[in-house]
């Protein structure tokens, strides 16, 4: 969805404030350049304080003022935190999870499925509606809050978990106990009255089942507000969700309880919140990486409805970095910035989660950063909304494989995101931008020059089918030990690994480790002479780092490179890339590489130093016509197209120190400086000087790349 401008705000939050300073607020936004706010999303309890009891006085002040001083609104339902008197009448509401019942007093505790929330939802839903219908410049709706199932187990989700697996199954319990195997350890169910509580299950695939049930109960929850939003929003209002990611104390992966392709179907708009490390610690991988997924949602630009201002402890920004990464957020795709949130809250539980103000409510460093961002983002937003992006490569993931390896684990310290993460984050270094697809997406397959599929545990013939076709239609498939392992209900393929893909990939293995003091030798795969030849608009940069393939060595202390998992591969056509150096497993190969059809297929049989993995994903892009920027990380180069038809490069230095860059390529206009850089054209062989933490925006002076 395009926007007319770029949206830049805060949530804001009337109803907790220790006294009244709304007008001071407004101005102080105003004066920020702060455009819209998000409302109302955490207050059902103010808004209905007794059943059938509506206040909405807070409400109307906040939107009031904000359509006094020109300020839009965002308008969220409160249905993720239900109100004391509600859990009081109704205690089931509360839900029952794999760790029992639910107490009052934190949000996400109830149960999406039960009939008295739903009733009482729909009710307070329906009097927000009409209390905002009046006001012009509310301009869109928020679903609910990083909505998920909260493990709901309850007998009424279980209960319709039993009626999905009747239509699934089209009743029929063989066919059920077959693809579970339930008859191991006597699981096997002869009667639907007779279901045990799935909570007790040891099976995988009937565990996983339910998870991928309760994904499906977020998507009919969102869909269903959706549905009643709908009824009152007009034609020129957005609907949206702040979906959100995996949590490792910041943004870092897929979200395991979300199918978020499926779910934004509910949607117009998508809307993300992405928290991430600032400091010492901040490289933009989780914007960027978020942004990938964001944009894969509804395959269009999306909102950033949340993240952080000052946030959480050790989440303080050096000078610069908040606009540093308010602008890598537009670089991947966004057309908003929105922070949680305006001001920092004075008790409760997120009391410490600081906003743009802090405890004395005054200006500080960080709203005067806020200053800034806004003044750029009035100045330069009609150059840089609605940046198209069209990556080179494209990772593959799957929620099922998310699933299958949390039941069936590789190793305790190595999850699928941490895998997913491996390749994006060495992509992300080596200037290679990326976009994420799902299984959905097979169609778009041929996009892409190079697709990788990160730990793709369980897949389906459909989309291993399409995987085959991608590679002989000339594609370029890059996949990673425990690719194509198991069927959608998580029954391991009973032919050779992977399954359906051996001729593909040139080998099979049948045997596999934890890999103890393994390191890898004859390593085929160093970057080629041509793996940083320059083309139009590719740049050159000191590379201070170095990335050399730290295992090819006899020091048994420096080649202990493989980490925690390996497959035994087994080539017959296929090319051997490198080979285990181990006293027992040496004989087999570690990477292979295989012609196929009109095009390649590399598979990686272990986990081993990002080094390492960078000179791969070097051979493999040269072998994908995919051409890398001499320039790696802390220096980071996004693109896209602009609505002028124009490109748009950022220019980013994600570290202390300066870094130079000499540009190759059509000349281009300057639009945001760094402190030092003063040429209005960018012309070849010009130097861009970028200071710490700082960054640099060009716009090409002719359409098109």
């Amino acid at each position: 969805m395009k926007t007319d401008k770029l949206l830049f705000g805060a949530a804001y939050y009337d109803e907790y404030l220790p006294y009244d300073r709304i007008e001071t607020d407004m101005e102080m936004m105003k004066k920020a350049h702060i455009n819209v706010i998000r409302i109302a999303e955490s207050t059902w309890s103010t808004w209905e304080p007794q059943d059938n009891v509506f206040d909405f006085t807070h409400l109307h002040r906040m939107l009031k003022a904000a359509g006094k001083h020109g300020i839009q609104v965002i308008v969220g339902t409160p249905t993720y935190a239900v109100p004391a008197w509600l859990a009081a009448r109704y205690p089931d509401i509360l839900t029952r999870t794999h760790d029992g019942q639910e107490r009052y007093g934190r949000r996400q505790n109830m149960d999406i499925t039960h009939p008295m929330y739903l009733k009482h939802a729909e009710r307070i839903i329906r009097k927000l509606m009409e209390e905002v219908k009046p006001y012009k410049h509310v301009i869109g709706f928020q679903l609910d809050n990083e909505t998920k199932s909260y493990d709901t187990c309850s007998v009424c989700a279980q209960a319709k978990f039993h009626e999905y697996l009747k239509e699934l199954f089209h009743g029929d319990l063989n066919a059920l106990n077959h693809e579970f195997g339930l008859d191991y350890w006597s699981n096997r169910i002869d009667s639907w009255e007779d279901f045990p509580d799935v909570r007790g299950t040891i099976n995988g695939s009937l565990g996983a089942e339910y998870q991928k049930f309760q994904r499906k109960l977020v998507t009919d929850f969102l869909s269903w507000q959706s549905g009643i939003v709908k009824e009152y929003a007009r034609p020129d209002q957005f609907i949206t969700q702040n979906f959100d990611y995996d949590w490792r104390g910041f943004s870092y992966g897929l979200q395991p309880e979300v199918d978020q392709w499926k779910a934004g179907c509910a949607v117009t708009i998508a809307g993300f919140d992405i928290y991430h490390p600032s400091a010492q610690d901040l490289t933009g991988k989780e914007i960027s990486f978020g942004g990938a997924i964001a944009r894969s949602v509804k395959k269009d630009n999306y909102l950033i409805l949340e993240t952080e201002a000052q946030g959480n402890h050790g989440w303080l920004s050096y000078p610069g970095q908040l606009r540093l990464q308010a602008f890598s957020h537009l670089a991947s795709g966004s057309n908003s910035v929105m922070y949680w949130h305006w001001h920092s809250i004075h008790n409760a539980i997120e009391s410490y989660w600081k906003g743009i103000l802090s405890h004395n409510l005054k200006e500080n460093a960080t709203y005067r950063e806020v200053c800034r961002i806004g003044e750029d983002f009035e100045c330069f937003g009609a150059h840089l909304k609605n940046l198209q992006k069209k990556a080179p490569a494209a990772i593959l993931l799957s929620n099922e494989a998310l699933t299958g390896l949390t039941w069936f684990k590789i190793h305790e310290s190595l999850k699928y995101n941490d895998i997913v993460r491996w390749i994006y984050d060495a992509l992300y270094e080596l200037n290679i931008e990326c976009d994420v697809l799902s299984c959905y997406d097979i169609d778009q397959f041929s996009q892409y020059e190079l697709l990788i599929t990160p730990a793709l545990y369980s897949a389906s013939d459909t989309v291993i089918d399409a995987l085959r076709a991608y590679v002989e239609q000339g594609g370029h498939l890059f996949s990673t030990f425990k690719t194509a392992f198991c069927d959608p209900m998580l029954k391991i393929y009973a032919d050779d690994q992977p399954h359906h893909l051996t001729d593909v990939f040139g080998m099979t293995y049948d045997q596999f480790t934890d890999a103890v003091n393994v390191g890898l030798r004859e390593i085929s795969f160093a970057p080629s002479e041509n793996s940083h030849e320059k083309a139009d608009g590719l740049y050159e940069a000191e590379d201070t780092r170095g990335s050399g393939s730290i295992c090819d060595s006899d020091d048994a202390a420096s080649d202990s490179c493989v980490r925690r998992w390996m497959e035994l591969l087994q080539p017959d056509t296929a090319e051997t890339l490198a080979f285990y150096k181990h006293p027992h497993w040496g004989s087999y190969a570690a990477v292979t590489y295989n012609h196929f059809g009109q095009g390649t297929a590399a598979y990686a049989g272990c986990y081993f130093d990002q080094p390492l993995l960078k000179d791969l994903l070097r051979f493999l892009c040269g072998d994908a016509g995919i051409t890398i920027p001499e320039a790696e990380f802390p220096v980071i180069i996004k693109r896209g197209i602009n609505d002028a038809g124009r490109e748009i490069i950022y220019l980013f230095n994600y570290s202390d120190d300066i870094q130079h860059v000499i540009w190759h390529g059509q000349d281009c206009s300057l639009l945001i400086a760094s402190k030092t850089t003063t040429d209005e054209i960018i012309r070849e062989g010009s130097t861009i000087c970028l200071p710490g933490w700082d960054f640099v925006v060009l716009e090409s002076v002719s359409q098109g790349r």
